[in-house]
C-alpha cells in the first residue's frame, strides 16, 4: 500500500450508536475483556479502534470541520440544507441532528480510550513499556476528542475510565474538562515515543503541540509560549519550502506520507479517505475523479474584506481559483487538497498540526507575555509569512514585516490572527477556534466587518443531543445550551 494507516476494530465497538448512553452500555462480545487485553498486539489493536471514529465523515474526516470552517468568516456555501451555518444564528433542525452525529464519534473514541486506559495495566503478555507507550497514545487521543468538543458546547458527560459504565452521567464544567485534557497530554508528552513507529501515531512533540494550542485556548499564554518553544528548539521539524503553488502538495499530497513540517497529520489512503475534500471540489474541475460537491467556496465580491486585503503574491491566495458554477463570475474554489486518483472520499491526509502551526502560536503567545511584539516572535511570523510568498523561511527578505510597524500589542495581534487564517484555511476549525478564544465581542468585530452579519447568541454554543438528554438521568432539559 502507498501508505500505511490505522485500522483495526475490537469487536463490539459499535458504528451506528445514538447516544452515549448506547455507548456506555455495549460490552466486547465475541471475547472476553480479560482474554483480549494481553500482549502488545491487543493493545495495539485496542488503541487503532480509537482513531476510527475520529477518521470518520462524521468527525475531522468532514462533518465536523466543515461546520467550524463555515463559522470561520472566509468562506461562502453553494446552498442547500447547510446555507443556515452562514447566517450565523445557531442550527436549524437538520443541522442539528448532524451535530448528534458529531458528539456520537467523538464519544466512540473517548469509550474506545477508556477501555484501553483501564485494560492495559492488566497485560499480562506485554511489557511495561508497551503498557505505558499504548496507555498514552490512548489519552492522547482521549484529550484530542474533548479538546475539539468543549470549546462548542462548553460543558460536557466526563466519562472516563473510573465511570464509562454508568448510564448518567452529570455535565461537567469547562475547567474540569479542561484539567482531564491537561493532565493526559502530561501524560502523553511523559510517556510517547520521539519519533512515529507508523506514520500518523501520536509523539511526545504531537502532546506538546496539542499542550501548546490547550494553553493558548485558554488563555494561558506563559505555558502555550513554553510549549510551542520546546517543540521549536528540538530541531526536529522545518517549514517546507514553497516556490509555486503546485509545491503545496510537498505539505498536502495524496501520495505523501509524511514531511518535515508534519507534526500530527490523520492519517487516510486510497482504501480509506475523507470525504470533506468532496465539499471543495466542482464536478468539473479536473482535480477529483469522483466530482464534488463545490459546497464550501470563496467569492470576490461577497467576501472583499477578505480577498482584496489578500496579498496576490501570496501563494497561499493562489490556491484559490476562479470557477464559474452559477454562482456568479467572481466564485472561486480552492485545490489546497485534491486527488485526482479517487472515485470517491479522497486520500490526502488532515494536517491537524504543522510546524507553521506551532510557529504562530508561539509569535502570538510570546508577544502577548512581552505585553508587545518583540524581534523573536516577529521573526516566528516572517519565517511562515516568507514561505507563503515562495522565499526562503530563515532569510530575511523583501516581505518581512517590520517590528518598526506593529509597535502596540493589538496591531500585532490582529496581524497573527489574519496569518493563522490564511495558513490554517480549511484545516480543523481553527479560525474559530482562535476568534471564540478572543471572546464574543471580539467574534462579532471580526464576523462583522467581513460579513456585515451579526452573530446571534445562541450561534456560540452547539445544543446537546437529544438522545443523550432524554438518556442520561444525570442532565436536567434546563441544562440545555441557550437557545436550543
Amino acid at each position: 500500500m502507498r501508505k500505511i494507516i490505522l485500522v483495526g476494530i475490537i469487536t463490539g465497538i459499535i458504528i451506528g450508536v445514538t447516544s452515549c448512553e448506547d455507548i456506555l452500555q455495549e460490552e466486547p462480545k465475541a471475547m472476553v475483556v480479560e482474554q483480549f487485553y494481553n500482549t502488545a498486539g491487543d493493545l495495539e489493536t485496542a488503541v487503532n479502534a480509537i482513531f476510527n471514529p475520529l477518521r470518520s465523515n462524521n468527525c475531522f474526516g468532514a462533518l465536523y470541520t466543515w461546520q467550524l470552517e463555515v463559522y470561520s468568516g472566509m468562506h461562502l456555501i453553494r446552498g442547500g440544507s447547510y446555507l443556515p451555518l452562514l447566517e450565523f444564528n445557531g442550527l436549524d433542525n437538520t443541522n442539528i441532528n448532524r451535530i448528534s452525529s458529531i458528539w456520537i464519534q467523538f464519544y466512540q473514541a473517548i469509550r474506545n480510550a477508556n477501555l484501553v486506559i483501564e485494560n492495559a495495566p492488566n497485560a499480562n503478555n506485554a511489557s511495561e513499556a508497551e503498557i505505558v507507550k499504548y496507555m498514552a497514545e490512548a489519552k492522547f487521543l482521549r484529550a484530542l476528542s474533548y479538546f475539539y468538543m468543549i470549546p462548542m458546547w462548553g460543558k460536557l458527560p466526563l466519562i472516563t475510565e473510573d465511570n464509562y459504565r454508568d448510564l448518567n452521567i452529570p455535565l461537567s464544567s469547562e475547567g474540569d474538562v479542561y484539567a482531564l485534557i491537561i493532565n493526559d497530554l502530561l501524560y502523553a508528552e511523559q510517556n510517547l515515543p520521539d519519533d512515529p513507529s507508523v506514520a500518523g501515531r501520536p509523539t511526545r512533540w504531537a502532546a506538546k503541540s496539542v499542550l501548546a494550542h490547550v494553553y493558548f485556548t485558554r488563555g494561558d499564554y506563559d505555558n502555550a509560549m513554553n510549549k510551542a518553544n520546546e517543540v521549536i528548539n528540538s530541531n526536529k521539524f522545518e517549514l517546507i519550502g514553497i516556490e509555486t503553488v503546485e509545491d503545496f502538495q510537498k505539505l498536502y499530497g495524496a501520495t505523501l506520507i509524511t514531511s518535515s513540517e508534519e507534526i500530527y497529520y490523520i492519517k487516510y489512503n486510497q482504501e480509506s479517505g475523507w470525504y470533506f475534500v468532496e465539499f471543495l471540489r466542482h464536478p468539473n474541475d479536473g482535480l477529483y475523479n469522483g466530482g464534488g460537491l463545490y459546497g464550501l467556496h470563496l467569492d470576490t465580491v461577497l467576501q472583499a474584506n477578505i480577498w482584496n486585503r489578500w496579498n496576490d503574491a501570496d501563494l497561499r491566495k493562489q490556491l484559490y481559483f476562479p470557477f464559474e458554477f452559477g454562482m456568479g463570475p467572481n466564485t472561486m474554489l480552492s485545490k489546497k487538497f485534491y486527488d485526482t486518483e479517487r472515485l470517491s472520499n479522497s486520500a490526502t491526509d488532515f494536517p491537524l498540526y504543522r510546524y507553521a502551526d506551532v510557529l504562530l502560536l508561539y509569535a502570538e503567545a510570546a508577544a502577548r507575555m512581552s505585553n508587545g511584539p518583540t524581534a523573536d516572535a516577529m521573526e516566528k511570523l516572517n519565517m511562515v509569512h516568507r514561505r507563503a510568498y515562495g522565499k526562503n523561511p530563515s532569510q530575511p527578505s523583501e516581505v518581512d514585516f517590520q517590528l518598526t510597524d506593529y509597535s502596540d500589542l493589538s496591531g500585532f495581534l490582529d496581524l497573527v490572527l489574519i496569518e493563522r487564517g490564511y495558513e490554517n484555511d480549511f484545516e480543523g476549525g481553527k479560525r474559530w477556534f482562535d476568534l471564540i478564544r478572543l471572546g464574543r465581542d471580539k467574534t462579532r468585530e471580526v464576523i462583522k466587518d467581513i460579513t456585515g452579519k451579526d452573530i446571534a447568541e445562541r450561534h456560540f454554543l452547539w445544543p446537546f443531543p437529544s438522545n443523550e438528554l432524554e438518556l442520561n438521568d444525570a442532565i436536567n432539559d434546563n441544562e440545555q445550551n441557550p437557545g436550543y
